[in-house]
């Protein structure tokens, strides 16, 4: 969908060379942002030069954009590749706000993945996200 122009503004924030820039779908964080590598990689060894330092700078640049958009005070930035959904190589950039849960801190925040519909953030909620990092991420790289 990405490639023919029909994803939704969450699901195509931003795109380089090698790598798609999407908000999770099933989170209760707003700014859960997923970096999808745009060619398949099982492991993050089998990337090449080019994309590993393109990704190295897109988690930066997403990171400080995230800073802009949600006030987070930092970001977490996992890879796993283990999903039977998704076994490929993704980073997940996450915002940590300054009034998160100590209990809900460190890995634990991958509690807030894969949560019930009610919990998930909005569809338009991550939509609007997603222009504001677009808009960022546009101007920045």
């Amino acid at each position: 969908m990405r490639d023919a122009g029909t994803a939704p503004q969450w699901d195509n924030i931003y795109r380089t060379e090698y790598w798609d820039v999407v908000h999770s779908y099933n989170t209760g964080i707003a700014g859960w942002i997923v970096l999808v590598a745009r060619r398949h990689c099982a492991a993050i060894a089998e990337l090449s030069s080019a994309e590993a330092a393109e990704c190295g700078l897109l988690q930066q640049k997403v990171s400080a954009a995230l800073g802009q958009v949600t006030g987070c005070v930092k970001t977490y930035v996992m890879q796993f590749a283990e999903h039977p959904q998704h076994p490929h190589v993704h980073f997940h950039v996450v915002p940590r706000m300054a009034d998160q849960p100590q209990e809900m801190r460190s890995w634990r925040v991958l509690n807030y993945l894969g949560v019930t519909e009610e919990e998930r953030i909005s569809e338009s909620e991550m939509n609007e996200i997603a222009l504001q990092l677009g808009e960022i991420l546009s101007a920045s790289w």
